[in-house]
This record gives structure tokens, sequence and C-alpha cells, in this order.
């Protein structure tokens, strides 16, 4: 890759909104996306403003370009909890939360200008395995009766790659990552959870979303899902993304609390690997799953601050990585341009 051309910083511009939840970028066409939770903005490879979604009263999270079809996909949820009626009183709205989870599919060719509403432009997809584990109460080793299966908080991590153990050049699916409530006094907590979804199904069973009567089109099940044993995370994997250089997911997490775990911020699973089927760790009654393996660093994981707010691998190991933050106008990203090299990330020059 020649990156002689490659910006080494962009500025997103400065927003009303919460901090920006994640990028995804389009090399082809010069575009980068963010995601600020109730807004998705699209700017040039330069930082120049092109247009932008508004008036998403969900959460919407991480973000991920699908090449094949040209369009952005996200983490999308609706819940009742302190994140929900947080942006409800950001929003000023008394609007009734109703817990659901979707992929939110944005035909981004079409923002051209500021503050576009979402209904032209964004179709969503309902994830019926997410919504019922959320809402599921579960019986833990010790007897206690607890809320939401495997801890899951939702949906936040999002990425368009090629499935485990397949040929690099195979077709990308869509891939997304449990939230996962930090509980220290929980032992069916400890993975994360990945799930693979294709790309044109979701569009297929999807409708445009009336977020006043959130509806429950989407597919039945996932086409499969994944565990990857990390050990618990504050609020499991908040970007997740594929890079072809190395054939790694990048699972950038807020670091977990249990003892007895390095809690790092970013673990690295090996995409190369197939998944195997094996007892997940914690839970009860005895449950199988398919198995992810980490790479070499194992549940060490990597000491890497950034990437929880949005990562983008690029090819040839080189990634735009989000640093936000916030000002007078607002919240904001600079993203830099950084190189995975000898397993260390550089900003090179």
């Amino acid at each position: 890759m020649n990156t002689d051309n490659l910006p080494r910083r962009i500025y997103s511009g400065a927003y009303r909104t919460p901090h920006c939840q994640g990028i995804a970028v389009d090399l082809a066409k010069g575009y980068i996306y963010y995601s600020f939770t109730t807004m998705l903005v699209k700017t040039d490879l330069a930082g120049r403003f092109v247009g932008s979604v508004k008036g998403l009263t969900g959460h919407l999270g991480c973000i991920a370009f699908h090449p094949e079809s040209g369009r952005v996909y996200g983490s999308l949820e609706y819940k009742n909890d302190v994140i929900g009626r947080g942006i409800a009183r950001m929003l000023g709205t008394d609007q009734p939360v109703s817990d659901r989870f979707y992929v939110a599919m944005f035909d981004v060719d079409r923002i051209t200008e500021p503050d576009m509403e979402a209904g032209g432009i964004m179709r969503a997809s309902f994830l019926r395995a997410v919504t019922e584990d959320y809402l599921a109460d579960v019986r833990l080793g010790d007897g206690r009766v607890v809320k939401h299966r495997f801890g899951c908080s939702g949906i936040d991590g999002c990425a368009a790659a090629p499935d485990f153990g397949e040929p690099a050049e195979s077709k990308n699916w869509i891939f997304v990552a449990y939230g996962i409530y930090s509980d220290i006094s929980r032992d069916d907590n400890d993975h994360q959870i990945i799930l693979k979804y294709d790309p044109e199904r979701l569009w297929e069973v999807s409708e445009p979303l009336d977020q006043a009567c959130p509806h429950t089109t989407g597919p039945d099940a996932p086409d499969s899902r994944y565990f990857v044993y990390t050990g618990n995370t504050t609020y499991g994997v908040q970007n997740l993304e594929y890079d072809p250089a190395t054939r790694k997911f990048f699972l950038c997490v807020y670091p977990g609390k249990k003892p007895g775990f390095k809690n790092p911020p970013l673990f690295l699973a090996d995409a190369a690997a197939k998944p195997h089927k094996g007892l997940l760790r914690g839970v009860v009654p005895p449950t199988e799953g398919e198995l992810l393996s980490l790479d070499a660093h194992g549940t060490d994981g990597v000491d890497f601050p950034h990437g929880s707010t949005g990562i983008a691998a690029l090819g040839d190991g080189y990634f735009y990585i989000s640093h936000e933050g916030a000002g007078p106008d607002g919240q904001y990203t600079e993203v830099r341009l950084w190189r995975l090299k000898d397993g260390k990330f550089e900003l090179p020059a």
C-alpha cells in the first residue's frame, strides 16, 4: 500500500452528542464515517464535512464498511437501562424505551447534506437472539437467579470480514459482538460473544425504523454464534475490527475488573483458526459452544490504550484509530494513522 497520500490526522468536527463510538473507512471513494451515538457523520479523508444522519434515539455503536455492498453497518440498541435513559435525557424525550437490538444499515451514498433524516437512508434488522439473551433470567451455579444470559448488555462491536478459518479472499460477513456487563460475582460472563450474519440476508429482512414503534423484522437466528474466552470486561467489545494483514480480529474493550485476569484493553482473535466445539467455562448447566482461538498473547492481551472509540484496518499493517476528545463545541475525534510493526503500534513518519 502506498501510504504517502494518506492523511496522518483527520478531524471529525465537533458535535453536541455523546462521544465517538466507532469509525469506518472507504478508501476507494475517499470517505470516512463516524458514529457519534445518536448520529452518523460523513467526511472526506481531508476532514471536509459531507453530510450527517441525525435523530437516532438509540445507541449507534461500532460501525463497519462492507465493501461488496458499499453500505455501512453498525450496532444499534434501544434499552431501558442507564445508557438508554441517559440518551433519552440528552435528547429531551420522555418516549418509552423498548429493549430491542438491531443491525443498522446505511445507504451512505445518499448522505450528502447535514442533519438528514434516517428514514430514507437507514434500514434496520432486528436481532432476536441478542434481545432474548438480554431479557433472559438465568440461574447461576450458586443458585442465584440473575438477569442477562452470559451477562449480555446488548451489542456494540461490528465488523465486515471473512468467516473464521476460511480463506482470506472469502466473502465478507457481518459480525456483531455482545456488550457484556461488568460483574465480578458471576462466572458465566467471561466469554466475548460474536454473532455472524449474511449481509444481504440482513438487508432483505429489514425495514426502515420507526423509533416510536420499533419493528421486530429480522433473521430468526444468526448464521453462527462464537465464543472467545477473555475474562469479563466492562461492557464487552466496544470495537471489533478485522485486519487482513495479520488475519486477526481486534477486540477493543474497556478493561475488566475480575481478579485473576490481566484485564487488558485489547485482545486479538485468530481469524485463520477454525472454531471448535467446547464447553463454555463457568456456564451452568454445562453448555457447549463454538469456541474461537486467541493469538499468542492469549488472555494477557495487548496493552494498547486506543481503539475502543474507533479502529479501521486499511491493509498492509496500517490503521486509522480514533483519539476522542471534547471541547466547547462538543464531542469530536481526531483519527490518526498508525502502523502495526513487529507486533507493536507506532505512528509512522
